[in-house]
């Protein structure tokens, strides 16, 4: 029996998704909520592993907490910008080596305790010592020193200038924390933020409240609450039910046209720093031959890929690097889709026509179990044989990113810039190249923005050219929501659902 191609499962997969939404939407335009509240529930697909940003690497912990629960020294604002928080200005020594930063004062944490310069400290040589347990520790091994001159005023001493310094601190990984609670902000978050933890019903949702003593703009909502909802059929049953006000991430990109048909919602499509990669282990021969790289990347249709999957959403990308970024490269055209080229580089590798098996782990995102079977349907087409393996989210962080027990993933790497995790010892897919690393060294201390640009051109050149994974495409972020909702971000320059702004028109 003969099975439809991906793409035309995709195609009937969108027309029942849209006959069902169309049955919803066609006898009622009545608001899904009866008033505007002073709450919003915002939907998720994957659920935290826990509540701290500073211990853990998996973005659906900074998509709760970050900029409502726990707040850094410095911001990222909705358009990438780096912002003022928890230090109100700084000043940076004419070497580039030491950072004054002076801070907010009558700013307290959720337990009363006032927030001053000894704790900033803390938080940050507990992010950069040996022994830190910080997913983005590389990015702070840079800090030398850190000297607290008074109760607001903290001095932050480099081993060498770093161009991005403040903006990573600006990322979730660096956020202010009490040594009296840091400890257990993994189940009971203790930040500065506008919003307090309340609740944390496992399997279901996380619950915030407003913080009545916030030392700065207090929000206009009261309550949030964030509901986890994996499955995309779902996601979209409640948002036309109201049992959810907002998916800032929809996981169902075949539903966008119906909910575009109804003025119940907004739909809005931004950019995400999301790189949608076919992960491959090169600890494990024949991932370990740069032929048998670029034959899987010849293989790889990225258009089925973002048409099956992505209902169209999304764009291609031949390196780890975002298309909206100034110094970005288009490589899209190094590896065009050809399988009979993959197949000459198979044998070139002594490999058999059907004698190469893998294994595929796919997380729980719809853009991963999607398109997970696409690119299966694409290897098998050069005689790839694929086992696919679903996971959950908290199995692949164990099996796959700690324990390298895979042979190919699908994932998006949503942190900003982050082309430099391929220089990372010991890194998921086990990649080493010293002149790439070398690349990167000269980033990390390059402050000159067009000599930095041309260092991001050349570290991309070389991962296209290694192959190092089959590049995909960059997410795109599918916002739908309440129309009368304001203030949510249409773009994501950092993994974050940031409710600050967030309000109901009238």
């Amino acid at each position: 029996m003969m099975l439809p191609s991906p793409r035309r499962r995709a195609r009937a997969v969108f027309t029942v998704f849209a006959a069902l939404a169309m049955v919803a939407i066609a006898p009622s335009t009545t608001p899904a909520r009866a008033a505007p509240p002073d709450s919003l529930v915002m939907g998720m697909v994957l659920e935290p592993p826990h509540l701290d940003p500073t211990a853990g690497a998996a973005g659906a912990i900074d998509e709760v907490v970050y900029a409502n629960v726990f707040e850094g020294l410095t911001r990222i604002g909705p358009d990438g910008s780096v912002l003022p928080a928890l230090a109100e200005s700084w000043e940076v020594s004419e070497d580039g080596l030491v950072y004054t930063f002076h801070l907010q004062r009558s700013v307290t944490f959720h337990d009363g305790s006032a927030f001053t310069a000894d704790d900033a400290s803390f938080s940050l040589q507990r992010i950069s010592d040996e022994d830190s347990v910080n997913a983005q520790k590389g990015l702070y091994e840079v800090i030398e020193n850190v000297v607290t001159l008074d109760g607001y005023t903290l001095i932050v001493e480099l081993k060498r200038p770093d161009g991005r310094f403040l903006f990573n601190l600006g990322w979730g990984d660096a956020v202010m924390v009490a040594p009296e609670t840091a400890d257990d902000n993994k189940t009971n978050p203790v930040g500065t933020g506008p919003f307090r933890f309340v609740r944390w019903v496992q399997g279901d949702r996380v619950e915030l409240e407003a913080y009545p003593d916030y030392w700065g703009t207090k929000p206009a909502l009261q309550r949030a609450t964030f509901r986890f909802i994996p499955d995309p059929a779902a996601s979209m049953a409640a948002l036309m039910a109201g049992d959810s006000d907002a998916f800032a991430n929809m996981p169902a990109p075949e539903s966008l046209e119906a909910f575009k048909a109804d003025d119940r919602f907004a739909v809005v499509i931004g950019s995400t720093e999301g790189e949608t990669i076919l992960a491959l282990n090169h600890r494990r021969p024949p991932l370990d031959d740069v032929r048998v790289r670029r034959a899987i990347s010849h293989a790889i249709d990225r258009r089925a890929i973002i048409d099956g999957a992505m209902f169209g959403y999304g764009t291609p990308i031949g390196s780890h690097f975002a298309p909206h970024h100034p110094a970005y490269v288009d490589l899209t055209g190094m590896y065009p889709h050809d399988p009979e080229k993959a197949k000459a580089l198979l044998e070139e590798a002594g490999i058999a026509p059907g004698e190469l098996s893998f294994t595929l782990h796919l997380p729980p995102p719809s853009y991963a179990r999607r398109g997970g079977e696409i690119v299966a349907a694409q290897l098998a087409a050069v005689g790839i044989k694929t086992e696919i393996i679903p996971v959950e989210w908290a199995q692949w962080l164990e099996q796959v990113f700690r324990g390298h027990d895979f042979d190919m993933t699908i994932v998006s790497h949503t942190e900003p810039l982050d082309i430099d995790i391929y220089a990372r010892d010991d890194y998921y897919f086990g990649y080493d190249n010293p002149d790439f690393d070398a690349v990167i060294e000269a980033l990390e201390q390059t402050t000159d923005a067009e000599t930095r640009a041309d260092l991001y051109r050349k570290a991309q050149t070389i991962l296209a050219e290694d192959a190092v994974n089959g590049f995909l495409f960059q997410l795109a972020k599918h916002g739908v929501w309440d129309a009368r909702l304001r203030g949510l971000w249409e773009n994501s320059p950092i993994q974050a659902n940031d409710l600050t702004g967030a309000s109901w028109s009238e």
